[in-house]
């Protein structure tokens, strides 16, 4: 007998659906191993970083948190991939924007409210989207990997936010500690639920998929994202321009980037620093594939990652596993969600091996 791997006349939906929850639950197994090997109680590791996050109350505003920008970054990066288009670089994106909106608050001086918020939220996707832009650019008219550029200029930003934090914005009251002054109560993002960390950024992230839905299935623009992904012939001869596909594509991710950032540093965070670079814009590369680039998977991964991000944490005090378990348990995630594509696209077949023929018969 021996293994044969059959296309399928189709993509399987199921097998669509099921991969990523395999791919989940496979990465506990693994880790549950590995924990044992290595003399850490595996179970307790596995429980709390998966489960525990879920089923203690106090954890669920950390979860809630972390996902926010998780969610909304990787619905920017899935439209790009919709369409073949690769923005690495989500995490230099997520930092200028929140610095366009620390800009904001710096010039907005001790002046709060709505405007002020709408006008660093709007600072923050207008600076990521044109960030995004130079690889766009660059692409379109010189062919440059859109991967290499995007990746590159994401370090770029680190010396962008380490000159800014550590020179003109630097607050002088930090005790020469490089960070930017903190927001007032009036520049900050209002809490929904009194007594939490629950901003009013987690319900534009519960609502931005929603969106996104509604653009990518019932719009013109949805459906040229497809066409050109899926069939580039295709959109050609159907009059879709693949290069303003491009264009728009790194746009909207960098534009989302740049909310992220703005939202996560007018809501959690209120000041910048050296520690601003989460890796938000690279986990929300794996969100994107593990929601299978859809708006609604990509809502449901960004709370499985930040699930992780949490539990992690827990993790470290209860069983002192390394604070780099949670970016191993991520990678395992998305090495897992890409290995078991194939079965959308085939099936598993055993067949009996052909018997050798001998001389003489």
């Amino acid at each position: 007998m021996r293994i044969k791997l059959e296309r399928r006349p189709q993509p399987s939906r199921v097998m669509l659906v099921v991969t990523p929850v395999a791919s989940v639950l496979l990465t506990m197994f693994i880790g549950m191993i590995v924990f044992d090997l290595i003399g850490i109680d595996g179970a307790r590791a596995v429980k709390d970083i998966f489960l525990t996050p879920l089923l203690a109350s106090y954890k669920w505003q950390d979860v809630a948190v972390k996902a926010a920008p998780l969610i909304i970054i990787a619905l920017g990066l899935s439209v790009g991939n919709r369409a073949q288009i690769w923005n690495i670089g989500a995490e230099g994106q997520y930092i200028v924007g929140a610095l366009a909106a620390a800009g904001v608050g710096i010039a907005a001086g001790t002046s709060g409210g709505f405007a002020v918020l709408l006008a660093m939220a709007l600072a923050g996707v207008l600076f990521g989207a044109l960030y995004a832009l130079i690889p766009a650019v660059l692409k379109t008219r010189w062919d440059v990997n859109e991967i290499l550029s995007s990746l590159m200029l994401t370090y770029v930003s680190y010396q962008i936010l380490g000159y800014l934090v550590g020179g003109p914005w630097k607050d002088p009251n930090g005790r020469n500690f490089p960070a930017t002054a903190p927001l007032s109560e009036a520049q900050s993002l209002p809490i929904l639920f009194p007594g939490t960390t629950v901003h009013l950024g987690v319900l534009i992230a519960l609502i931005l998929p929603f969106a996104f839905w509604l653009m990518m299935s019932r719009s013109v623009f949805g459906y040229q994202v497809r066409v050109v992904g899926s069939a580039p012939q295709a959109a050609r001869y159907g009059g879709f321009d693949a290069k303003q596909t491009i264009w728009f594509a790194m746009l909207i991710g960098g534009g989302m980037a740049g909310l992220a950032g703005a939202l996560e540093f007018s809501g959690a965070l209120k000041a910048i620093n050296l520690g601003f670079p989460s890796g938000y814009g690279f986990t929300a590369i794996i969100v994107a594939f593990l929601g299978r680039l859809h708006p609604i998977g990509c809502l449901i991964a960004g709370v499985v990652l930040a699930v992780t991000y949490v539990g992690g944490q827990v993790a470290q005090t209860t069983v002192h596993i390394p604070n780099s378990t949670a970016g191993i348990f991520q990678a395992m995630m998305l090495f897992f969600i890409l290995a078991s594509d194939i079965l959308i696209r085939y099936r598993v077949r055993w067949v009996s091996a052909a018997k050798p023929v001998t001389a003489g018969e």
